[in-house]
């Protein structure tokens, strides 16, 4: 009988990526002496745990909210390794680490709000448009040049290439794992680096959606429906079944990617390679691919 298929997933992080499967998620750091450090963590999903939060759309919106949190913990695990040669691969954990963590979530948001929600509002009631569905049109179309500048502005950053080359090694590693092969460099190389269930792809979607929704329903109770409803997207466009008819409808955010990924580097695919065999340790995991930790 053949294995189940699961679905892993990942994010570029400082001079390294990090990758979830369904139990575990793992981050892989090049250090400043070139050696490879990896910080596990199993971590299953409540809407694994709960039955009932596994439906469409509210699992979208739960999804976010932990990968949010995952994210933050792990570029702030990358951003120590790839600072300090000498520190402890396995950090302990303490009460201000917690709580650095939380403010960092906290500013995150505070910013993205002020960025992309309340500016482009302002902006629009500059306008003097009163009619509803024109007002929410000029708002979502000011959000959506503010989301592609400051793209586009973060790209010419020297610090934000090399991320964005780990984001590449990303996608180009777990097209090897999709596609049942050995995960070796060799074989990750040809791949490109753009990515149907990409975070890039799914942004895009919802700051379009957004202005649909918004210009016909309101606003603020409907935020949680689209990052739902958007996730819902992405994850439908990613079957093979349905590619074919989604094409059309992925090809803005594939087109994004080429701003947001990078061709990376040999040794850049090694550290994806070592976090995507790392957060795979269960049975079932390994859909016949034969799975190989980069010697440094």
């Amino acid at each position: 009988m053949p294995e189940k298929r699961i679905s892993v997933g990942g994010q570029a992080v400082i001079e390294g990526v990090m990758m979830r499967s369904p139990t575990v998620y793992a981050t892989a750091v090049r250090t400043p002496q070139g050696t490879i450090v990896i910080q596990k963590n199993r971590f299953v999903a409540l809407t694994h745990r709960f039955r009932f939060l596994n439906l469409p759309i509210i699992r979208g919106a739960i999804g976010l909210v932990e990968m949010m949190w995952i994210g933050i913990q792990s570029l702030s695990y990358s951003a120590t390794q790839a600072a300090d040669e000498d520190s402890d691969p396995k950090p302990k954990k303490s009460a201000a680490t917690n709580l650095s963590i939380l403010g960092s979530v906290v500013f995150a948001l505070g910013a993205g709000f002020l960025l992309f929600f309340f500016l482009p509002l302002w902006l629009a009631e500059l306008t003097g448009v009163k009619n509803g569905i024109g007002f929410n049109l000029i708002d979502g179309a000011i959000r959506l040049v503010f989301f592609l500048g400051y793209l586009m502005a973060i790209a010419q950053w020297k610090e934000m290439k090399r991320i964005f080359q780990y984001h590449g090694a990303e996608h180009k590693t777990i097209y090897v794992f999709e596609n049942g092969q050995d995960l070796t460099v060799d074989n990750a190389r040809p791949y490109t680096t753009l990515h149907p269930r990409c975070g890039t792809s799914f942004l895009l979607v919802v700051m379009l959606m957004s202005i649909v929704v918004f210009s016909l329903l309101g606003r603020p109770a409907m935020i949680p429906v689209i990052g739902g409803v958007s996730f819902e997207f992405i994850r439908l466009s990613a079957r093979q079944r349905f590619s074919r008819f989604m094409k059309p409808a992925i090809w803005p955010g594939l087109t994004l990617q080429k701003v947001t990924t990078r061709e990376p580097s040999d040794d850049m695919l090694e550290v994806a390679i070592a976090a995507l065999v790392a957060c795979l340790d269960y049975p079932g995991a390994y859909q016949g691919a034969k799975l190989e930790i980069p010697s440094n």
